[in-house]
């Protein structure tokens, strides 16, 4: 397994809300991420062989959970970079839908990787009352390699908690993509990048 790849896949899914019933007002974003951390992980133990059998069942649940937590428009805007004032206001959704369809068809399968690796959470330095805020972890992994850092970057909106990006490592995931993405709208405009995600999510859905 390629345990930088499945980090970053494992690490953007813990903080799924995953039907827990959690009060944002009274939850700082550090608690959020390690309870939600548990709850799912606790479910890919329990239902791995079902979810190994059945590949639709993981991504069932990353689609049900991941979506109304995570805010894939600032995702995809900062991914696109300085794209993104080219896009119209339509390729711009059919860009969020694309994105998002691409990250949670890959993290649902990446998941299924996990084979109990320790989260470590750092001290938390937000203050009371701050907007934005990050949640620092380290990875420590069964193989005696040193323990991958992990921050989550939250925003809040409207008394909850968004995800917008996760930096694994140094590097950022929606950075990670801005290269690809300026280099596809360089060869076919906003069109031709929309055409690329879908036909590699075409793939992944056909497996």
């Amino acid at each position: 397994m390629k345990i930088k790849g499945f980090l970053v896949g494992l690490v953007s899914l813990m903080v799924l809300m995953a039907g827990i019933p959690l009060q944002a007002k009274e939850q700082s974003a550090q608690e959020l991420v390690r309870s939600t951390a548990d709850y799912v992980l606790s479910q890919v133990r329990a239902r791995k062989a079902e979810l190994e059998k059945d590949g639709s069942g993981i991504y069932a649940l990353v689609q049900e959970k991941v979506i109304p937590h995570f805010d894939f428009r600032i995702m995809t805007r900062a991914a696109l970079g300085r794209y993104w004032r080219q896009a119209s206001e339509e390729q711009k959704e059919r860009l969020t839908r694309e994105f998002r369809e691409l990250l949670v068809r890959t993290y649902a399968t990446m998941l299924l990787g996990y084979s109990d690796e320790k989260i470590e959470y750092l001290p938390f330095r937000g203050k009371p009352g701050d907007k934005r805020v990050i949640v620092r972890t380290r990875v420590h992994t069964s193989d005696g390699a040193p323990p991958v850092p992990i921050d989550y970057r939250l925003y809040r909106k409207n008394g909850e908690w968004k995800v917008y990006d996760v930096v694994v490592d140094g590097v950022s995931l929606v950075s990670n993509y801005r290269g690809t993405f300026a280099n596809e709208v360089r060869k076919g405009g906003i069109e031709g990048l929309i055409a690329s995600l879908e036909e590699h999510n075409r793939k992944l859905r056909n497996g």
